[in-house]
This record gives structure tokens, C-alpha cells and sequence, in this order.
């Protein structure tokens, strides 16, 4: 079965030129011309994934990001001609997984999305599927996490943090190794993307979050004991 794609973006000929290349590589392909047409789309059609341009009519693209995180953990790419640091956190801040300037290659977003769809698609092995840590429940083979038997929603990304996190239990890892593990080693972003999301998904986890600590000057760790 093709994968689904929602693009969101109101330039014609860019809209067209990335629908292309994604229907080159068997994605269904949804088109919106604006952002609250694109919230209309989303709320219609299960998709598999998100493209969304921040400046458009009707809605920006943070409106629309941060109205899908409210409901939805479906993987987000955000794509902007602006490239400075505030805004590529203020998208992270809002949930999105991926963060692509203007101007871009078809080929390349192509390729980062179905990276994107690797990693949270990825199946993990049958040793481990199943982990706790106090009322802190991670299901690696169905991609939940629950916390006091309560479902906890997680950008892709989120859950892609914490489950490196409880792979390296015990041990102090560095914004830098996090970083190229994660997003991984093409990305370009600011080390302050791990810090937001760690900030984000402390939050979510609520108490059992403070398994997430800090290690001053060296990164983080996941460690239950005191």
C-alpha cells in the first residue's frame, strides 16, 4: 500500500514540482493551496505524513503544525524560506520532525521523508519490546508509551528521543551524539533542538519524566535511581 502525503503549500509550481518527485516514488499525494484548506484536508484524509509550507494564506504554517499536534502524532515536515534558528525551534517547539529551507530539492525532500517514515515505521527486535520504569511503560513493537496506564501522544521525534534514550540506559550521552543519532548526521540544526525536545517530552511524561536527567556540561542520560 502507497504511503499518503498531505503537501501543504500555496506556490502552484512548487506544489506541482514536489508532487511530482513524490509520486515518482509511489507516495498518494493530497494537495492544499493554503493552511486552512490543509486543516480541512487533514481532518478528512488518514495520512501517513505532513508537508507544510509556514508562509501561506488563510492559515499560516504554525497555526496549522501546532492544530495537528493537538490531535495528532503524524510526522511533520515543515519547509520555509527563512532559515534563521528561532524559527526552525519554533517549529520543533510545536512538534514538527524535520525542518527544510527554501530553496529545496524535490529529490532531497523525498528522500529525507522516506527516511523519516523508516524511523518510525522501524520495527524493533522481539528482545526488549516491552519496557518499565515505574509508571512509565514504552511498547517498542506498537510504538505506545503510557505512563500510570494513561497513553501518552508523541511526535515521532519524541518517541524516537526517548526510545534512544532507554536503548542507553545509564549512560551519559552528549547533545552532539543525540543529535547525529536522531536527526541525523546530514542535519544541520542547532544543538538547542535536543534541549527543546527534551524540555517537550519531559513535560508530556509529567512525574516519570525526571527519569530524563541532566548531566551539567556533558548531556543526558535515562536512569531511574536516584
Amino acid at each position: 500500500m502507497n504511503r499518503k502525503i498531505l503537501l501543504v503549500e500555496d506556490d502552484m509550481l512548487m506544489r506541482e514540482f514536489i508532487t511530482d518527485y513524490f509520486k515518482k516514488e509511489r507516495w498518494d499525494v493530497y494537495e492544499a493551496e493554503n493552511g486552512r484548506a490543509g486543516l480541512e484536508l487533514f481532518e478528512q484524509i488518514s495520512v501517513d505524513l505532513v508537508v507544510l509550507d509556514i508562509m501561506m494564506p488563510e492559515m499560516d504554517g504554525w497555526s496549522v503544525c501546532r492544530r495537528i499536534r493537538e490531535k495528532s502524532a503524524v510526522p511533520i515536515i515543515i519547509i520555509t524560506a527563512r532559515s534563521e534558528d528561532d524559527d526552525q525551534l519554533m517549529g520543533f517547539e510545536l512538534g514538527a520532525d524535520e525542518y527544510v529551507t527554501k530553496p529545496l530539492s524535490p529529490r532531497v525532500l523525498v528522500a529525507r521523508a522516506t527516511a523519516l517514515m523508516k524511523r518510525t515505521e522501524g520495527t524493533m527486535g522481539q528482545d526488549g519490546d516491552r519496557l518499565s520504569y515505574g509508571n512509565l511503560m514504552v511498547n517498542r513493537l506498537a510504538h505506545t508509551v503510557t505512563v500510570a496506564g494513561m497513553a501518552i501522544n508523541l511526535s515521532p521525534k519524541e518517541y524516537e528521543l526517548l526510545v534512544f534514550l532507554t536503548k542507553h540506559y545509564g549512560k551519559v550521552l552528549s547533545r552532539e551524539y543525540i543529535l547525529d543519532a536522531v536527526w541525523g548526521y546530514d542535519y544541520y540544526g542547532d544543538l538547542r533542538t535536543v534541549d527543546t525536545h527534551v524540555k517537550k517530552l519531559r513535560a508530556k511524561l509529567g512525574d516519570e519524566g525526571r527519569y530524563i536527567r541532566t548531566v551539567i556540561r556533558a548531556g543526558y542520560k535515562f536512569e531511574t535511581e536516584a
